[in-house]
């Protein structure tokens, strides 16, 4: 049975830094969906929980890693806001720290309530975070998509069947 939804389910991705994971997360979802067709059931974004990066792009290995999967990163990093927990229906952090820090930053337990784990939506990798690639080696960005890639489909699945 299809679920139906009404109005745009709104997502938001977030890391520490918002160069790697976060939107890595945003351009595998944001091409699972343009490949689905269903581009309007969703708005997706990414943060960081650090906003020592705000305005630049993701890091280069992460886009050139994504690139040879045919994703396009393109998104600015931008730190988490205040109006993000009133906007986005789901705020998805990518480890321990990203959720505590968000649960820390929400104003109200309904707030508090959109914070998941990102890998909670994994239906192949039994994993309990997306480990962070930066200051590790091109195995780590693949381990990365992949897992996001895992990811992104049980959110497409929870939240819509085509």
């Amino acid at each position: 049975m299809e679920k139906e939804i009404k109005k745009p389910v709104k997502i938001l991705f977030v890391c520490l830094g918002n160069i790697c994971r976060s939107p890595a997360a945003e351009g595998v979802f944001k091409h699972m969906l343009r490949q689905r067709g269903i581009t309007g059931r969703f708005e997706v974004d990414s943060a960081g929980t650090y906003s020592g990066h705000a305005g630049e792009l993701p890091d280069p290995r992460m886009r050139s890693h994504a690139a040879r999967r045919g994703y396009l990163l393109e998104h600015r990093s931008r730190p988490v806001r205040p109006d993000d927990f009133e906007k986005f229906d789901l705020i998805l952090g990518m480890d321990d720290y990203n959720i505590d820090t968000l649960r820390s930053m929400a104003d109200s337990p309904e707030e508090a309530a959109k914070v998941k784990r990102v890998t909670d939506y994994c239906r192949h990798y039994p994993v309990d975070c997306i480990p962070d690639p930066y200051y590790g080696g091109a195995d780590g960005f693949e381990n990365v998509l992949n897992i996001l890639e895992d990811a992104c489909e049980g959110i497409i699945e929870d939240f819509y069947i085509a």
